[in-house]
């Protein structure tokens, strides 16, 4: 069995900033996994203990930094790991993102059985890069997926969450799915993974290595324009919660409540 984990680099601090284009800057910030990404690779690792020759292939699109975190992610037990990586990628939307990452599957790594997304990323948390993968490649998905159950050589079994509760559905190979935070806490890395990665071969490739041109990536490649981008400011002072505080406190105890 095959799978792709797609991981992406979020910046670990709260003081984002922005570039001219209001995007966010990538480059020389501190970053970490996406924690939704985490969950999505602690399925496929899942997978992996309990399915024979089982392969995993984490893969990322981002700036040359992203290779420590392709390679924490062999530490954590991955088998091989993909950068995606051209200055002409800097500030796609969505929608150029997925159709980047599509055309490297299509080009480099077609031979799959399923593919593992965090639902949402939190720098933007729209949940839409996930189906646009599927959406380009022409592969079903399920989202919102809380847990993966029982895997056949062919189909696997996704339970989802919904508004009125879960729901467990079958999916055929080759299929994406989209995770929500697991039951299961994420693996450790141990001392014989942090070996591996050090000797590990991070294969890269570029816009030209995936046949792609410039108009179909970054931000030429992207209908999403952003006209302003901010830190809303907090102007409230006191919580509205404690402004009718003594007359709730003098209700209790006419109801029996605060023995004094």
């Amino acid at each position: 069995m095959k799978i792709l984990v797609c991981l992406k680099q979020v910046p670990d601090t709260d003081d984002i900033k922005w570039t001219e284009n209001n995007t966010i800057q990538r480059e020389g910030v501190e970053s970490i996994i996406n924690p939704y990404d985490v969950y999505a690779l602690e399925e496929a690792l899942k997978l992996k203990r309990t399915i024979i020759d089982t392969e995993i292939t984490a893969l990322t699109m981002g700036p040359m930094q992203a290779v420590d975190m392709l390679k924490k992610a062999i530490a954590l037990g991955c088998d091989n790991a993909v950068l995606i990586s051209d200055k002409k990628f800097a500030g796609a939307d969505t929608y150029a993102t997925a159709k980047t990452i599509s055309a490297a599957i299509k080009t480099k790594l077609p031979d799959f059985d399923m593919i593992l997304c965090g639902q949402f990323a939190i720098d933007g948390d729209t949940a839409q890069t996930g189906p646009g993968i599927a959406n380009q490649l022409d592969i079903p998905q399920v989202t919102f997926v809380k847990e993966l159950n029982r895997c056949d050589t062919h189909c696997i079994y996704a339970t989802r969450q919904l508004e009125e509760g879960l729901e467990t559905v079958k999916v055929e190979f080759p299929a994406l799915i989209c995770m929500l935070k697991g039951y299961e806490e994420p693996s450790r890395i141990t001392i014989n993974g942090v070996k591996k990665a050090q000797n590990a071969d991070i294969k890269i490739f570029s816009m030209e290595d995936i046949g792609l041109s410039a108009e179909q990536v970054g931000i030429k490649g992207s209908p999403t324009y952003v006209s302003r981008a901010f830190r809303p400011e907090h102007k409230r002072e006191k919580c509205i919660f404690c402004e009718d505080c003594n007359s709730i406190v003098e209700k209790i105890k006419e109801f029996g409540g605060f023995d004094e």
